[in-house]
């Protein structure tokens, strides 16, 4: 059926049509809602459906949205779940420009639910209203711009996702709180599996206000309970708030490829942190932190088999290159890390702490199996370690290029505290 207007889209909706054209452009005066089975699509391009009042377009199953420009306020939910139905079948969301949040949040009754998205760009959206929020390692997580969620506790509760060709904010514009958030209910319950997730470029701000040390959000965030069989970043993935991790893991990534480069601008973000279990990592391009406290890459919990890294640079008192304090395998890093930056403050696990912007540390509980580092260590900055083993343990260490510190009170190496680290490449610096 063809609608011009929404008094023609309301009747719609209550029809029983199961694809609903729109010939042009429509101010709806509030939200509406799509029947179980109904498909909402445009007859060509350029058109807006724009809701005046509160959130858009509810869902309640096995729906489908395509070739449209939606519009809300950015603090309210242009695309949401909202049925009784156990069984949601397959919700698709095809070639969207958004404004506003697109939440896929399961509750109650809702066991089932396959998401297949394919173009998402999400102009604007404010994911912070929204009370469902993980908490663990002492922090809580903003939802995001994309959230898909399953906030059922049951067992026999899952959702399985496709979602390819997502891209969210602009340079110097970014979607506020998290950009894309998966997470299932917690690490045992309510699952989420993700077949694959493929991102264009990445903008978000958490808004975090300085001094919040037990609030943070992600870029991309798979979160506890969600399992990412493959995520392929092609776009850069940009953070620029306080408490902003541009990539971070909770849960389970079998494969992760950064194309472009990793970028925080705000105080205590991360590049790169892994609470959870990674099986391999690559990034190609750059990863880069500017901010007090800012580190380029952490290995908290949990554990990643192999990761390669092309290069990690810190700008920041208290940012440190890498930090392992959980037993990995294999990690190569191609040009080296770069650390600019002394003594500061910055934020681990919901607690602040004074760290040192060393370029490698590892500390007690952090074991590497494998280092290899092609090119150098690097610090610019009074009282820092270009390696710093402190209580930790190095097994094969390959180092082909040099460490070069500069700086008052600075080393080169550092082992202590119990530390062990193979000595290959370091015999100059231990004399």
């Amino acid at each position: 059926m063809k609608v011009t207007n929404y008094v023609e889209l309301q009747k719609a909706l209550d029809s029983d049509e199961k694809t609903i054209e729109l010939v042009n452009s429509i101010n709806a005066v509030n939200s509406i809602t799509l029947g179980v089975g109904q498909k909402l699509t445009a007859t060509h391009d350029n058109v807006l459906l724009s809701f005046i009042n509160g959130d858009g377009i509810v869902l309640r199953g096995d729906n489908e949205i395509s070739n449209l420009a939606i519009q809300t306020a950015p603090n309210r939910r242009a695309i949401y779940i909202d049925s009784p139905e156990v069984d949601l079948k397959t919700i698709t969301l095809n070639n969207l420009t958004v404004t506003g949040m697109v939440q896929l949040l399961t509750r109650g009754n809702n066991k089932q639910l396959t998401v297949d998205i394919d173009g998402l760009d999400i102009i604007a959206a404010d994911a912070r209203n929204y009370s469902e929020r993980p908490m663990k390692y002492g922090v809580i997580v903003y939802q995001g711009a994309l959230t898909i969620y399953n906030f059922n506790p049951a067992d026999d509760s899952h959702i399985t996702v496709n979602a390819e060709n997502i891209s969210m904010g602009r340079p110097n514009a970014p979607v506020i709180g998290s950009g894309v958030f998966i997470s299932g209910f917690d690490d045992n319950t309510g699952k989420v599996t993700v077949e694959k997730l493929t991102t264009n470029d990445i903008y978000t701000n958490g808004m975090i206000p300085s001094g919040q040390p037990n609030l943070i959000t992600g870029a991309i965030f798979i979160v506890f309970g969600a399992h990412a069989k493959e995520v392929i970043s092609h776009g850069e993935v940009t953070t620029y708030g306080t408490n902003d991790m541009v990539l971070d893991v909770w849960g389970t990534v079998d494969h992760w490829v950064t194309e472009k480069r990793v970028i925080s601008y705000g105080p205590n973000g991360i590049g790169f942190v892994n609470f959870g279990y990674v099986k391999d990592f690559e990034a190609k391009d750059s990863i880069e932190t500017y901010g007090q406290g800012a580190r380029g890459f952490n290995q908290y919990d949990g554990t990643i088999d192999t990761a390669s890294f092309k290069r990690i640079q810190t700008v920041g008192n208290g940012s440190i290159g890498m930090q392992f304090s959980k037993r990995v395998g294999k990690i190569t890093i191609e040009d080296g890390v770069f650390t600019e930056g002394s003594v500061g403050e910055t934020l681990v696990k919901g607690v602040i702490k004074v760290l040192k912007a060393d370029a490698i540390s590892v500390l007690e509980g952090g074991k590497i199996a494998e280092l290899n580092i092609l090119g150098d260590l690097v610090t610019k900055g009074e009282d820092v370690v270009a390696y710093h083993v402190n209580g930790g343990e190095v097994d094969t260490l390959s180092l082909k290029g040099k460490l070069s510190v500069n700086g008052d009170k600075s080393q080169p190496v550092v082992i202590e505290n119990d530390g062990k680290s193979d000595s290959s490449g370091l015999e100059d610096y231990l004399k």
